[in-house]
Formats: structure tokens, C-alpha cells, sequence
């Protein structure tokens, strides 16, 4: 079926994509081969490196204390990190050019920076300027880079799915009376939300994944950072990092399997349920609303 992006493809262009996918089939089959021989002759894949995690120690004591710690710093993140990132991005459409100004540059300067680079800059600024202890510090420089650097992006995020609206949704609003604050927040936000979703969710899995930045150069006792323990007691380097992307996969897959379904959810509450009136019906509606005028005023 044609499209303005692309024609349907012909005979030979289905026969030369059909011969591309078997040739990369063919070249991952043998890429995964290579990887499994090389682990089997550095004796990598023997079950006494993989008995560890048949056991509750390498969990109760590694693993699931750095996905908590990895949790915690992440979930503190996202809290933090989506109201400032809306607030910026709402700010950015005010009609005040200093208000526009101060926003614009304060994402902008955020944004541009790594956020291993905030996170160093907030551990030295912990360290020098405040009562946190060396114990906590690593948590409060994880979440302060994070929260930085990611609702500086979400107020980009929050910008372009407002922006995206059609104007007359806007002006719509503006004629039945509504304020700017009211149409924001009661017309335009609303329906921003299920647009910008899917990018909301790319952004939160990114806060999952960058909490590793904090355990490789603050000594965060994150996930990552406990593997480096776990495999160090037991001398399990390859299938512990396995077993640990393994988890990260599973945890950013449920949040994305409930930011799908959340989208779905919103996208059924908001939909129309599409029954017309009939004249009669409309005529009926009419002749209620006159009859309850004339009530209203012989009551009065």
C-alpha cells in the first residue's frame, strides 16, 4: 500500500529485502555463536559461576539492596524532575519575555551539560557547602544531576507537546472567556499529556539507566556499582553483568508496558462515544430547556 512516505515495493525489492534479512539473520546467528564459544573456552559459562544466584546471599546481599538504593534515586528523580520540568516548560510560553528569558536560560544551560558533570558538581558542592554526610552524599549528588539535567529536558518535552496542539483549541478557549492560566491548565494541558507520553517514558527510563553514572564515579551503591562487589567475591565478572542487564531490562520494560497502557487508558477516557442525535432528539432537548426557562422564571 502506497503512502506519501514511500511506494509499495515491486518484485525485486521485496526479493532484495527478503535476501537482506536472511543475510543479518545469518550474520547475528553467527555473532552469537562467536560470543557463546569464546565465553565457553574462558570458562565463563560453568554452572559454579552461575551458582551464586541459585542462592539468596548474592540477592539479599548484593543485588536487591543496590535496586533499591537504584530505585530510590531514581523514583526521587522522576518525582522531583516532572512538576520543575512542566513548570519550566509552561514558562517558556508566557507572554512575559523575562519570565520566557529566565526559563529559556536556565534549561538551556542544564541541558547542554553531562549529567555525570552535575553530578560531580553537586557531590563537590555537598561536600564543601553543607551538613550532608559522606554516606548520604552520593544519593543527594545522584538525585540533585539528575533532577537538573532531566526536567530540563522534560520542559522541552512539555513545550513542544503544548505547541503541538492546533491554535484553535487556544482560541476556542480564549472566546468562551478563559484566561490563559485557565485554558492551560483545564484545555491545553489535558490533551498534551497523551501526546507527550511516549517521550516522557524514553526520558524516565534514561533517569533508570543514568544512576549507574553515580555508582562508577561517586561510589553509589547502586545496582551497578553492587555487581562490581557481587563480582569480586565471587569472581563471576561476565554473567553477573548478564544477570544485572537482565534487571534493567525487566525494570524498564514494566515501565514502559504501564506507560502504554496508561496512554491507551487516556486515549479511551478521552474518545467521543460517537452517537448523533436525531432532529427529534434535538427537538425534545430544545423543548426541555424552554420548558425549564418558563419554570425557572414563574418560580422567580
Amino acid at each position: 500500500m502506497s503512502s506519501v512516505l514511500y511506494d509499495t515495493p515491486g518484485p525485486r525489492a521485496k526479493r532484495r529485502n527478503v535476501l537482506f534479512s536472511v543475510v543479518f539473520t545469518v550474520l547475528l546467528a553467527l555473532l552469537l555463536w562467536w560470543v557463546w564459544r569464546t565465553m565457553d573456552e574462558k570458562d565463563q559459562l560453568t554452572s559454579a559461576l552461575w551458582k551464586p544466584f541459585t542462592e539468596s546471599e548474592a540477592w539479599t546481599t548484593y543485588l536487591l539492596p543496590g535496586l533499591e538504593n537504584t530505585l530510590k534515586a531514581a523514583a526521587l528523580s522522576m518525582v522531583i524532575a516532572l512538576p520543575l520540568g512542566a513548570v519550566f516548560g509552561i514558562a517558556r510560553l508566557s507572554d512575559h519575555r523575562w519570565v520566557r528569558a529566565v526559563s529559556g536560560t536556565v534549561v538551556e544551560f542544564f541541558r547542554s551539560i553531562p549529567v555525570l558533570l552535575l553530578m560531580l558538581f553537586a557531590n563537590e558542592f555537598y561536600a564543601r557547602s553543607t551538613d550532608v554526610t559522606s554516606e548520604d552524599r552520593p544519593l543527594y549528588a545522584v538525585v540533585t544531576g539528575l533532577v537538573l539535567y532531566n526536567a530540563s529536558v522534560l520542559a522541552e518535552v512539555v513545550r513542544a507537546g503544548i505547541l503541538s496542539l492546533p491554535k484553535g483549541q487556544t482560541e476556542a478557549a480564549y472566546a468562551i472567556g478563559l484566561r490563559k492560566g485557565q485554558t492551560m491548565s483545564s484545555i491545553l494541558l489535558p490533551q498534551a499529556v497523551t501526546a507527550m507520553l511516549p517521550a516522557i517514558v524514553s526520558q524516565l527510563v534514561v533517569i533508570v539507566k543514568d544512576t549507574a553514572l553515580g555508582g562508577v564515579m561517586l561510589g553509589f551503591p547502586e545496582l551497578l556499582n553492587s555487581r562490581g562487589t557481587l563480582a569480586a567475591n565471587y569472581a563471576n565478572v561476565i554473567p553477573s553483568f548478564i544477570v544485572v542487564a537482565i534487571m534493567f531490562i525487566v525494570l524498564n520494560f514494566i515501565l514502559t508496558s504501564f506507560a502504554s497502557w496508561l496512554e491507551r487508558y487516556l486515549r479511551r477516557s478521552k474518545r467521543s462515544t460517537g452517537a448523533v442525535l436525531g432532529v427529534d432528539k434535538v427537538d425534545d432537548l430544545n423543548a426541555a430547556e424552554v420548558g425549564g426557562g418558563f419554570g425557572s422564571g414563574a418560580s422567580a
